[in-house]
């Protein structure tokens, strides 16, 4: 972890609905972020309503690093500040696995390019606004953009 990095663990819930085509036997969504992680095991069934069932996938770490707080300050600005929420397939029960939560929307879009994850962007918890603002306060630095110049050819 770089120097000045900053941590806090969320918690992640879930919903799997019952397909509508199919093809696809069940939709499996990030519906909330929690402040507070439970004291539960991962993939936990929090509640079933007819074929919906909603989950406590597990907790994610949030890290904010330094050298990112544009990225945060322009998701802060954005008037609807979001977690963005990956979670990956796997071979084992219930199919997928929690991989990431990020509040830098560049960190979410290299996630987004692989096309085999599933993201949501989920509303910043409050508490965690209140946070990721402050990290900003402290921590950013206003770069100047310098252009790159090809090297002299040889």
């Amino acid at each position: 972890m770089t120097p000045n990095t900053e941590t806090r663990r969320v918690a992640v819930l879930v919903e799997r609905r019952k397909g509508v085509t199919p093809w696809q036997e069940w939709v499996w969504q990030a519906v909330e972020v929690l402040e507070a992680v439970p004291d539960l095991p991962p993939w936990s069934v929090m509640r079933t309503e007819g074929s919906t069932t909603l989950w406590f996938a597990g907790a994610a770490e949030v890290a904010l690093h330094p050298t990112d707080t544009d990225n945060y300050r322009h998701n802060l600005g954005s008037g609807q500040p979001r977690l963005w929420v990956i979670l990956r397939q796997i071979e084992t029960e219930p199919g997928l696995a929690l991989h990431v939560a990020t509040a830098d929307a560049g960190e979410a879009h290299n996630y987004a390019d692989s096309g085999t994850d599933l993201m949501e962007a989920l509303p910043l918890p409050t508490g965690l606004t209140a946070w990721v603002e402050d990290f900003c306060e402290r921590h950013h630095q206003v770069r100047e953009f310098r252009k790159r110049k090809r090297d002299a050819k040889a």
